[in-house]
């Protein structure tokens, strides 16, 4: 039977030696063998660091923060700020963990040349530290040190696709550089490359089969790609080991919620409040099922938690979000809209979002794509009839819309697909506003505009499971890139689905999106975004007669069967009864309607702006006499 030794003072490397033994096969008594150590030698780094690598093993995750942290300032140059980085990241500390990782790089850089560059980094002063890093790489180009601080400077700025050509560059150089490899991974993952992603993370736990932030990083690229049920299997496991990770609940919540297992994601997700009760997307999460009641005490906890000081923004508007679903629940609309609108006020602020910039670029696609473009590009595109888009604005009937045509034999749902808007962002440079998007398309050649069609279905074959003949994308967003996609792949079909414009928009404005719809945190900013939406769809429209098929909202909930068979119509589809039955359709369903597109069609939501009226001005003015001509063009 294994002991702890009680360190002599002559004896410290040994003492040190047994611990790392220990802690690959009792994690217990190396806790033990490093508290002995301290109590002779209370200031060796190297013990509080084993001390926080045995509580981390252990799932005490607040304890090694603590260790770790010690370890980091008795000995800033030690390896204690990686291993603090990941344990801040399984608590959810995002902030910490930046920070934990920059002092990191900083400990790994002994050339005193990279030195200022990394202290410039951890202090977020990131053009400096640019600056500097491409000085050193023009001087020495295959020093990887300086190639991976570069990538995460490029990945702070948003410049994905920059930096994960230098991370891809600096492993060419040093494979065994883990550290990069894991920078790689998460850039691949944030740029929707998750079967690269997953490439990456499989070399990682290789290496250590039993990590928690690799693992964590493989569910969630799984998820990405629709394998929940792996995604699901990975995070009950890792959370038995872990169980105080606020984080990884949550995600299994989320992942049990698109797979339909709804009493585990609840379950989840009240874990989170129970152990992490100021941790404010677990409310919204709950909030967010939009079929799970809060009782008086969720909502008087809720209120608590606003009350503090210390509460951060995005705990704060989450709560705001959930509360403002709880008093809607109970029709007090006045308090409800106060907390919806709490909630968007705090969110908007942390947004660079020009309602100016997006009208600017409904114009800029209708001048490009009239019918003269389209005629004189005839014939052009890749010849794929697989993809079936639904665009138009969020919570508009989308959803219901693809768990119908996904309750068809011939047709596969997916998910909200990134790759159109992936695609033009990296033909405008990086943006799709503002940028050379949309007018570079006029300058590709017929050999371009086909190969750009060709990439969007190798791109998305990842997320087809099945071999049914056709596939559905249900971005809402592709409503402003209607024209790239009929020029790239004319023969996709395209779904308008519409809904009332302050139905709509009241509905997108009370809704908290996890990524993306910046306009919706604003009653001015929605209201012109669908007045631009649908003037950019009527202009399309008349240049491309009869691409698209547009499905009203209330009509589809008024007439079901006589909608349905008029949208398999123009899909080319038999009609078969289990449309109808959508609702018992299994599939995973991954946005905010995935528990109402799993019930009978519910009729409710369809004034319920109504009840909000008195303050919802600022979104009539704004869509002006788009109101009154809805649902004409």
């Amino acid at each position: 039977m294994q002991t702890a030794v009680q360190p002599r003072t002559g004896s410290i490397q040994d003492a040190l030696h047994q611990a790392r033994a220990l802690l690959r096969t009792n994690s217990s008594l190396a806790l033990e063998q490093a508290q002995e150590i301290l109590k002779v030698h209370p200031d060796e780094p190297r013990a509080h660091f084993l001390q926080g690598q045995a509580f981390a093993q252990m799932g005490r995750h607040q304890e090694a923060v603590a260790a770790l942290r010690r370890a980091a300032e008795l000995e800033p140059e030690g390896p204690a700020w990686r291993a603090l980085g990941d344990q801040l990241t399984l608590l959810d500390d995002a902030a910490g963990a930046d920070a934990a990782y920059a002092q990191s790089i900083r400990a790994s850089v002994r050339d005193p040349r990279l030195m200022h560059a990394a202290i410039a980094l951890c202090e977020g002063k990131l053009a400096v530290a640019e600056q500097l890093l491409r000085e050193r790489l023009r001087a020495t180009p295959t020093d990887v040190a300086a190639i991976r601080m570069l990538a995460e400077v490029g990945a702070r700025l948003g410049r994905f696709e920059d930096a994960e050509k230098l991370l891809r560059r600096c492993l060419e150089l040093a494979p065994s550089f883990h550290a990069a490899r894991h920078n790689y991974a998460i850039v691949l993952h944030r740029e929707s490359k998750s079967d690269e992603a997953l490439k990456q993370l499989d070399l990682l736990l290789r290496a250590e089969p039993d990590n928690p932030s690799y693992q964590f990083l493989r569910a969630a690229a799984l998820a990405r790609i629709g394998e929940y049920e792996a995604a699901i299997a990975i995070y009950r496991d890792v959370l038995a080991r872990y169980p105080n990770s606020a984080r990884g609940w949550l995600s299994l919540g989320h992942a049990c919620k698109t797979a339909g297992l709804r009493t585990e994601s609840i379950a989840a997700y009240e874990q989170v409040v129970a152990d992490a009760p100021h941790f404010g997307e677990a409310y919204w999460s709950l909030a967010n099922l939009k079929t799970h009641p809060f009782d008086d005490a969720a909502v008087a906890r809720m209120t608590r938690q606003l009350e503090r000081a210390d509460l951060g923004d995005e705990d704060r508007f989450h709560i705001h979000y959930a509360l403002g679903k709880a008093y809607e629940d109970k029709q007090q609309f006045e308090q409800s809209f106060a907390h919806y609108a709490a909630g968007a006020r705090i969110r908007r602020t942390g947004l660079d979002y020009k309602a100016d910039e997006t009208t600017q670029a409904a114009r800029d696609h209708t001048a490009l794509f009239t019918r003269a473009f389209f005629d004189s590009r005839k014939g052009q595109g890749a010849a794929s009839s697989d993809p079936i888009f639904i665009v138009g604005l969020p919570r508009s009937g989308s959803t219901l819309i693809e768990q119908i045509l996904a309750s068809h034999s011939m047709v596969e749902g997916t998910m909200e697909l990134p790759d159109i808007i992936a695609m033009a962002k990296r033909l405008g440079g990086g943006k799709v506003r503002g940028g050379s998007y949309p007018g570079v398309l006029a300058e590709l050649s017929p050999e371009q505009i086909k190969a750009l069609g060709e990439e969007y279905i190798a791109r998305t074959r990842v997320q087809r499971k099945t071999d049914r003949p056709f596939f559905i994308d249900k971005m809402p967003n592709n409503s402003q890139h209607v024209g790239f996609i009929h020029l790239i792949l004319p023969n996709a079909k395209i779904i308008d689905a519409r809904r009332h414009p302050m139905a709509a928009c009241f509905s997108a404005f009370k809704q908290h999106f996890a990524r993306g719809q910046a306009f919706t945190y604003d009653l001015a900013d929605v209201g012109r975004y669908y007045s631009d939406y649908v003037e950019m769809m009527a202009r399309f429209e008349a240049a491309a007669p009869g691409r698209v098929h547009r499905v009203l909202y209330e009509d589809m909930i008024e007439n079901t069967e006589a909608e349905v068979r008029r949208l398999l119509s123009y899909l080319g589809l038999p009609f078969e009864p289990a449309c109808l039955e959508f609702y018992a359709n299994k599939r995973a369903v991954r946005t905010a309607s995935s528990e109402q597109v799993r019930q009978q069609i519910y009729t409710g939501a369809v004034e319920q702006w109504r009840h909000y009226e008195p303050w919802l001005q600022p979104l009539k003015t704004a869509l002006g006499s788009t109101i009154d001509n809805y649902p004409r063009r």
